[in-house]
């Protein structure tokens, strides 16, 4: 809930003062409402808007300093212990947790949607067999919008909730149907008697020549690794969702938007920077050498996976993740694993080093998710599409808050500092 403060930010220039209110959320920093300054003349310069609320929104709270999450008031750990992705779905989209009927409803509902039309098989097979999984994930959900193109009214809350529901089944038989494509095998149609991640897991890995039986083990980190990603406040890709839906532009289009952003290393990358990291490190026996890099300011290489932007303390997506981590690799057996074996040593050195702990240089949500993966047997180009995968509701929940209230077309001020005016000359005077 936003609600005006009593408080007022009054803002000096020269001799005029300027009062900005103050306004309060349910949590997290008071804000200081600048909407009004572009009719003194100034707006503000936030280089990456990192001290910008750019919208309010009811869904996510982070507070890093103390390492907390909470979804629509639920903390993380509380969530993955206990609940699935596809519940975690419905609270982001509906703002409560679901009864039991309404849960089997939902849960029905997204398994009616999993199918993706015939022709979008071709739409793939047009992509170069060596695409990028996420170039094709990119495409391909942009390209929704005209084969679904039924509940495009975005005004209609009907359509924008049938759209999300679409988007959130469909996504993992795309990025399966992705990774299928590039390695020349068929693809495998959903099965609608398998849970979200045992499904997801069936058409990345199943074959039409035997049967394939998907570990539980595996699944429930999959699902862990969903939900764990499904939404993190205003980050480069939501807002960038935010954005172009302020525009009008269609749900699958602005999703499609996100996925781009979520692309860039500097985002979603992370878990695949860690095997990257650890491919460079080579074998065990040269960490102790890549630690100490990692301690003097002066070398520019960093340990991947460690430590967080927003967290200052623990990640407390992390510490589910660790155990997700363990109880997978024990269910695989693949203790022989020399990359594996590489992780499991670096994690033990960042929680009992005291460089590592002293500086809260904790192994992360990424950290653990990425071994997950490699362990399960998923190349790392198909890291960011899962990430994807399980960022949908996110995406498709802000951009549903944001469309069912009131909003602006967004557009950001810049700090100009190109030339002043000059006059064009012809070309033979210049």
């Amino acid at each position: 809930m936003v609600q005006a403060s009593p408080k007022v930010a009054r803002l000096l220039i020269d001799d005029k003062e300027i009062d900005l209110p103050v306004i309060s959320g349910s949590g997290g920093p008071d804000v200081i409402d600048v909407g009004g300054l572009t009719r003194h003349g100034y707006f503000t310069y936030d280089p990456g808007f990192v001290s910008t609320a750019s919208c309010d929104s009811e869904l996510t709270y982070i507070d890093g300093d103390a390492g907390v999450l909470l979804h629509r008031g639920y903390p993380i750990e509380q969530l993955a212990e206990r609940s699935d992705f596809l519940e975690l779905c419905y609270l982001l989209l509906n703002g409560d947790l679901p009864c039991a009927a309404k849960r089997e409803q939902f849960v029905n509902n997204i398994r009616r949607h999993t199918m993706v039309h015939e022709k979008l098989k071709a739409l793939i097979q047009g992509y170069r067999r060596d695409a990028h999984p996420m170039a094709i994930l990119c495409g391909v959900v942009a390209a929704l919008s005209a084969f679904y193109h039924d509940s495009l009214d975005i005004d209609d809350a009907q359509h924008r909730l049938r759209t999300a529901h679409r988007l959130i089944a469909k996504m993992p038989t795309l990025a399966a149907m992705s990774y299928k494509y590039a390695r020349g095998e068929p693809f495998i149609y959903p099965r609608n008697d398998l849970g979200y991640a045992e499904n997801f897991l069936h058409m990345m890995f199943a074959n039409p020549c035997e049967e394939h039986h998907v570990n539980p083990v595996i699944a429930q980190a999959m699902d862990r690794i969903f939900l764990l990603h499904a939404d993190h406040e205003q980050n480069a890709s939501t807002s960038t969702v935010r954005m172009a839906g302020s525009t009008g532009a269609n749900p699958f289009s602005c999703i499609a938007a996100g996925i781009a952003a979520l692309w860039g290393p500097s985002h979603g990358g992370a878990n695949e920077a860690v095997l990257n990291m650890l491919a460079e490190i080579g074998h065990e026996k040269h960490i102790d050498k890549y630690v100490a890099k990692a301690k003097n300011k002066d070398d520019p290489f960093r340990l991947m996976g460690f430590g967080h932007r927003v967290y200052k303390s623990y990640d407390p997506r992390a510490k589910v993740m660790q155990q997700s981590c363990h109880e997978v690799l024990n269910a695989l057996g693949v203790d022989s694993d020399p990359t594996l074996r590489m992780a499991q040593r670096l994690e033990q050195i960042a929680l009992e080093d005291s460089y590592f702990v002293e500086k809260r240089l904790y192994p992360n949500v990424d950290f653990y998710s990425g071994i997950i993966l490699k362990a399960i047997g998923i190349p790392v180009e198909m890291f960011t599409v899962i990430f994807a995968v399980g960022r949908t509701p996110g995406w498709i929940a802000h951009w549903n808050e944001m469309i069912g209230g009131n909003y602006r077309l967004g557009r950001p001020r810049q700090l100009y500092r190109g030339p002043t005016r000059r006059d064009y000359l012809p070309v033979d005077r210049r």
